[in-house]
């Protein structure tokens, strides 16, 4: 006979505030990085 398990035990993980702030932190590193290459690559552009 099969083992009833509850909801709450089954479950892998939740989405909790840590790994929305790593994916956020991630998201507003990528774009300041890009910035930065945007800048470098209109200062190194031949003229």
């Amino acid at each position: 006979m099969a083992k009833e398990i509850k909801n709450e035990k089954a479950k892998q993980g939740r989405w909790g505030t840590p790994v929305l702030a790593i994916l956020v932190v991630s998201l507003v590193l990528a774009f300041i990085v890009w910035g930065i290459l945007e800048i470098y690559g209109q200062l190194i552009a031949p003229s």
